[in-house]
Order: structure tokens, then sequence, then C-alpha cells
């Protein structure tokens, strides 16, 4: 091992993409006030749960007439919920570019096995042809690939009259990107990517033109005690306001209260995505210097802001085989993690060896100015 280390340490070195870095200033003290020991169906349960509803519905600016609600499963109960009420009556168009966009083309092809459905994919660092959306078909995608640092620029591509229902995963897009509520349908993320909450508590936010669909057309298969927004034909609205589907965790909801408290004391939804475009500034100024790694998204008007996926491109490592690339990004990763300046930053699993680094709003811009320097000194340390 060479090198001198570097000066500065990220105070705090939590760069993971999911579960994300905690708000700033988060201790166990945020959840003193959790309602520990009663049922979440009590007066106080089901206020704090509709809170977290209110407040959400605000932060994101969701328009007049959607529903939102508080679902099992994290992000993937939340679009597997949407897809197995609201899919069948059309065909559908699945948009693929990352691991969960493949998750969503099984469910829709293998699982429900929705006739027409046409499956539109790209490889990790592309976008698909979204121009080819059919207006009359139903819309499977991500804003935001996780595992891929590519995300849509805009919905432009998304017809304004369509017939069809849009599903998207928003899940590492909410509360950091533009979301075009009058294009989306079901939208659905969880709590422990942008705003760093507790895993296993999704949301999911339902236009008008969606409620239509789950009121006019049943589904031609059995649906999950979870999975149910429809009872007796009619919608279940207690869904919406706090009563869950399943038992959720007071003490998750009283973190996610807690950070939306935050949220909302340093300016709301334009604050959170300012610490985003500063966090992501200061990571692309150390790409563009750095000579040895660079975006896995090719062109930049698609570049993830928050979960940024990087390709080493140092010949001593492009070389090498992918299980020795795959080693050799672990033994990287490692060695960050042992310096304590880097949590959790080798890419995902199913996606081609390299680096991802979480840039959302509740990481401090002061760190990842710390950690550059860092995964240089690691580079160097441990090259092929």
């Amino acid at each position: 091992m060479t090198g001198k280390h570097p000066a500065v340490r990220p105070a705090r070195p939590f760069f993971s993409s999911g579960p994300c870095a905690k708000r700033p200033g988060w201790t166990p003290e945020a959840l003193d006030g959790a309602l520990l020991g009663r049922s979440h169906r009590s007066g106080p349960g089901k206020a704090k749960l509709k809170d977290a509803i209110d407040r959400t519905a605000r932060l994101l600016r969701v328009p007049d007439g959607y529903r939102v609600a508080i679902v099992p499963a994290s992000d993937t109960g939340a679009v597997e919920l949407a897809m197995w009420n609201l899919l069948g009556p059309r065909p559908v168009d699945c948009f693929a570019w990352d691991s969960f966009g493949a998750d969503w083309v099984t469910d829709a092809v293998k699982q429900l096995k929705i006739d027409g459905a046409r499956v539109i994919k790209a490889e990790y660092g592309q976008l698909p042809e979204l121009g080819v959306a059919d207006p009359a078909h139903d819309i499977v995608f991500t804003w935001n690939g996780t595992t891929s640092g590519v995300r849509v620029p805009n919905a432009d591509w998304i017809a304004r009259g369509r017939e069809g229902v849009t599903i998207c995963d928003a899940t590492s897009a909410a509360f950091a990107m533009d979301l075009a509520w009058d294009k989306l349908d079901a939208t659905a993320f969880s709590w422990q990517k942008a705003l760093g909450g507790e895993a296993a508590h999704g949301m999911l936010v339902l236009s008008p033109h969606a409620v239509d669909r789950l009121l006019s057309c049943t589904p031609q298969r059995p649906l999950p005690k979870i999975f149910r927004l429809v009872k007796e034909g009619k919608l279940n609205e207690g869904v919406f306001v706090g009563e869950t589907l399943n038992t959720p965790s007071m003490l998750a909801v009283e973190d996610y209260l807690d950070t939306l408290s935050w949220a909302e004391g340093i300016g709301g939804l334009p604050a959170l995505q300012a610490r985003v475009a500063a966090n992501f500034a200061a990571l692309c100024a150390w790409v563009k210097d750095a000579g040895w790694i660079d975006f896995l998204a090719e062109q930049a008007s698609f570049r993830s802001p928050t979960s940024v996926c990087l390709k080493i491109t140092d010949p001593a490592f492009t070389q090498l085989g992918e299980p020795e690339r795959r080693t050799a990004v672990k033994r990287l990763a490692a060695l960050l993690e042992a310096e304590g300046v880097a949590f959790d930053v080798a890419g995902h699993a199913n996606a081609p060896p390299g680096l991802r680094i979480w840039c959302g709003a509740t990481v401090e811009c002061g760190d990842i100015e710390a950690l550059t320097p860092w995964l240089d000194w690691a580079w160097q340390a441990t090259r092929p």
C-alpha cells in the first residue's frame, strides 16, 4: 500500500444507495416520541400515519385529487401492488435499463402474463427508446435506475391524452427530482431512499385516472390481502388516511416524521433538490479530473444525481476479466470501509463492476468533497 493518507475524512461516511444516510444531525433521541406499545389502529396511531401521508403529499407537491397511501414491503411492494391491481385491461409497455426495471418486466411478462406486453430494454448506462410508448398501452418504468445511474430526463415522452395508465417506480427520484405528476398515475417510492428513513414501508400515489381503473376493471387474478385497495366494488378509502393494509412499525413512522420535519425546516422540496445538485456537482468535478473513472451513464442528460454509478476506466482494470474486475472493486470498497471513510460504495451486484455513490439530500456536500481524495488514494493503493 502506497501514498499518504488524505488529510480530511468525511464526517459521515454513509454513501449507501439504500438504506441511505440519515438526515444531518440525526440521533436516536429523534425517536423518543414514537408510539410504542400502542396499536397502529388506535386514534393516536392513525393520526401519526395520516400525518405522514399528508406531509408527504405537501412536500412532494402532489396535486389535489391524488391519493397517497403507506403500503407494505417498501418500494417493491408499492410497485407490485400497483401492477397487480392495475395491469391487464390493456397491453403494457415495460421500459427497463437496470435490475429493478428488469424485475418489473418479469412481473408483467412471466408472472402476470399480460397480453400484448412489450419489453423495451437498454443496457446499463443507456436509456431505451422512450418515444415508442403507445398512448393506448399501460406503461411501467423506473424514473431513476438506482443500479445503473440512468434516469429519464423528463416525462415529455408520455402522452398527455393517454388511454393507458403509467406505473412509475420513483424510489430514488422522489424528494430529489421533479416528478411530472400529470403524467404519472401510480407512483411508488420508499422511506429508506432519498430521505434516509427505515426499511419495509412503501408509499403509493394514485392519480384519479388510476382510481378510475381500479374501480372499473376487476383484476383477473387472486390478490393477497396486502394488495387489496378495493372492497366490495368501492375504493378502500381508509388506506389513504392511515388505515394501513398491515401492521407498520411505529418506530419507523416516527423516524420518517422526524425526517419530514427536517426537510420542511430547511425549505422543502427546492432545498432538498439544491442539496442533491450541490453533492452531484462536487462529485462531477472530481470525476472530470480523476483520470481513472467515469460515469456509467454515457450522456449527461440522463445521469442520475442521486444514485451515481461509476465505471473504472483505468486500463489496468479494463483489461481484466469480469471476475477479476469484481474482485478489484470489492478490494477497493473494503479498503475504504476499513479506513472508515466510505461504507457500501461498491456497485450493485447485477450492474457492471464499479462504484455507486449516493448523493441524495441527506448527504453533506462537504463529505462528498472529503471523500474524493480518498477514492483516488484507495484506487492507487489497490490498483491491479
